[in-house]
């Protein structure tokens, strides 16, 4: 019998100070306000536990960025469970390094560099777009190899979970299905948002988005 095709879950940390003000934050280390706990508090009662979307015993492993906004996140959605799944806090999935723009609005960006796109220029004295497309590919690499045992070889589990960010959810969702990473802009990806990436016609040669922004709240 065909084992179900492998799935990957692709999680934004919950709401900030800086993402309601919709300021670049990559490596400011800065907490989710209450509102984002919340959030990321009633993700977990819909989305994760045994019989659910996101149900532990599928589970390989959770791939968390440091930043303490993932990182609470992670232990929102997981913690009410008798066991937290298997996770690795890597760097490999932190935000966009905004460099010199960390911190700025989009507006104040403007101001110093009036034709500045972040798809096209990066961040000076940050991560440019190749550096990211390339942390963001390598990700995808380890997941696809996850995904790729459990279907042609029977090993681990079915399901990946990645705790991030919202730039880094958007580029990774681009390269997951193949464009380039400027695709990103076109995505959504809102604060405690879930996003499914699978793939079609149960063929591991065929990524695809199956569901973005899974019970997230809409944006004001």
């Amino acid at each position: 019998m065909s084992r179900p095709m492998p799935r990957l879950f692709l999680i934004r940390h919950g709401q900030t100070e800086w993402s309601i003000s919709g300021r670049h934050t990559g490596r400011t280390d800065i907490p989710l306000t209450a509102d984002g706990e919340k959030e990321a508090a009633e993700q977990a009662a819909i989305l994760v536990g045994e019989g659910r979307i996101i149900d532990p015993k599928n589970i390989c492993t959770v791939f968390v960025s440091p930043r303490i906004r993932a990182h609470r996140t992670f232990h929102l959605l997981f913690d009410h469970l008798p066991e937290k799944p298997h996770h690795v806090i890597t760097e490999e999935v932190r935000e966009w390094d905004y460099g010199e723009y960390e911190g700025l609005l989009s507006s104040e960006i403007k101001q110093r560099n009036p034709n500045w796109l972040i798809w096209r220029d990066g961040c000076p004295g940050g991560e440019s777009v190749e550096e990211m497309c390339g942390r963001v590919d390598t990700v995808i690499a380890k997941v696809r190899e996850l995904h790729r045992q459990w279907k042609e070889e029977g090993k681990g589990c079915r399901d990946v979970v990645i705790v991030a960010h919202g730039h880094f959810n958007r580029c990774f969702i681009a390269r997951w299905i193949g464009f380039d990473l400027c695709l990103g802009t076109h995505f959504n990806v809102q604060p405690a948002g879930v996003a499914i990436l699978s793939y079609n016609h149960n063929n591991l040669a065929e990524p695809a988005l199956n569901g973005l922004n899974l019970y997230a709240k809409p944006l004001p």
